[in-house]
């Protein structure tokens, strides 16, 4: 009888000692969120348009990629070339349920910030292409 109580008991504690590894913390997502995958593919375009294809207008800038971002609004910076601790200089982000991108920063108010705020929408509707309409 002691050791059909060991067999029925065993999944019961099993279950137990399972549940104490746990941490409590939900499980992660499957998938990507929408601003995460709006914000990869504005990432990669703006990497490969902007700074792969060595435009000269953005030779003095470095390109920070802070897309693991665990505020839910995954990010890139353009900051000063070699200084990736300085003051962002454009900030574009993804954010919300639908992972709408926006961007700020003073380069937009600067002589591309025409050319840089067309870029960002194009890309963020889903044009890869480098070609600027501004």
């Amino acid at each position: 009888m002691r050791r059909s109580l060991h067999l029925t008991a065993a999944p019961a504690l099993l279950a137990l000692a399972l549940s104490a590894c746990q941490s409590g913390a939900p499980a992660p997502a499957t998938g990507k969120s929408a601003a995460l995958r709006n914000m990869e593919a504005v990432a990669t375009a703006a990497h490969r348009c902007w700074f792969a294809s060595k435009d000269a207008t953005f030779a003095s800038y470095s390109f920070a990629n802070e897309l693991n971002s665990f505020s839910g609004q995954p990010r890139f910076l353009l900051v000063p070339k070699g200084n990736f601790g300085g003051r962002p200089l454009l900030v574009v982000q993804a954010q919300g349920p639908a992972g709408q991108v926006t961007a700020f920063g003073p380069l937009l108010e600067g002589e591309h910030g025409a050319r840089i705020s067309a870029d960002i929408r194009r890309w963020a509707g889903g044009d890869t292409g480098c070609g600027s309409t501004a």
